[in-house]
């Protein structure tokens, strides 16, 4: 029997996170053919969320850090340690419906596919529209000036502006992305301890590019795979949950992450190094907007 790790961040987000574990509980653990154990990150919540664990959910593995150490920090206190042949990445704001019952239908295609490393369902918001973060292309410059000035919305079947959500291809198939988001993603253990885990530079956002593009960069497969479907109450564990203070640091992180991902991979490149004095400006502007 193979072992499924299900790992959960969870910082100040106790009534989405009770919704997540009633969820995967009613439908999909007792349909599951693995073995498998459910891991809370507790990146030292005020809300109780660690007693809640203890008394309501005991049969959930807690991992209590004593400060908020980000996304991707927090998920490598849980990844490193794990042993599980398969990971399932899981945000505190996911919910599971009928239509996830079968996500072990996933890791088949993990099995079946070696050269795929990370597989998502489809994430639909709370408003049935699809989740656009687990179907992306890799956002070089020109794509993300794109979406961010609109001309993806404004023309979205022409593909030389739409790559960043890949939008010309076709949602209802099965088929390869650039990256997908870390809100909701299945992936090798064998794979990802190869590559290495999150880079915890990213204290959140742009995380899950930079593993996507690791995986990429290492030869295994990213896919998309919409006949599962999993809910996703975006932003209910961050930005339109929190108050003004806390959305200016959010939105700082966002921002900052992307440049650091940038800064990563493109440094090099003569375009990125006559862009980057404008980015620093849109980001400054932004930041004090928001």
């Amino acid at each position: 029997m193979k072992k499924l790790e299900i790992v959960i961040v969870s910082y100040n987000s106790r009534f989405w996170l009770r919704k997540t574990l009633d969820s995967l509980k009613k439908f999909y653990i007792p349909f599951s053919k693995h073995n498998i154990k459910i891991t809370l990150v507790d990146n030292a919540s005020s809300d109780g969320t660690a007693d809640i664990i203890k008394s309501e959910y005991s049969y959930v593995n807690l991992i209590k850090s004593d400060k908020n150490t980000g996304f991707s920090a927090g998920n490598n206190l849980a990844l490193k340690i794990s042993e599980a042949d398969y990971i399932m990445l899981l945000n505190s704001d996911m919910e599971l419906t009928e239509k996830s019952k079968n996500i072990d239908i996933l890791t088949d295609y993990l099995e079946n596919n070696p050269d795929t490393g990370i597989i998502t369902p489809k994430l639909l918001l709370s408003n049935g529209h699809i989740d656009m973060a687990c179907h992306r292309g890799e956002p070089n410059l020109l794509d993300i000036f794109f979406y961010f000035a609109g001309f993806e919305k404004l023309l979205p079947k022409f593909k030389f502006f739409n790559k960043y959500h890949m939008l010309s291809e076709d949602f209802s198939k099965t088929h390869e992305v650039d990256a997908v988001t870390g809100a909701c993603m299945i992936m090798k253990n064998s794979v990802l301890k190869k590559i290495g885990y999150f880079d915890e530079r990213f204290f959140m956002y742009s995380e899950d590019m930079d593993l996507c593009r690791r995986f990429r960069m290492s030869g295994y497969k990213i896919i998309y795979y919409p006949e599962i479907e999993i809910i996703h109450h975006k932003y209910k564990s961050g930005l339109s949950s929190a108050n003004e203070n806390t959305k200016k640091i959010i939105s700082r992180h966002f921002y900052n992450s992307l440049l650091l991902y940038y800064d990563k991979y493109y440094k090099n490149s003569w375009y990125y190094k006559t862009a980057r004095p404008l980015l620093n400006l849109f980001i400054l502007l932004k930041t004090r907007k928001n």
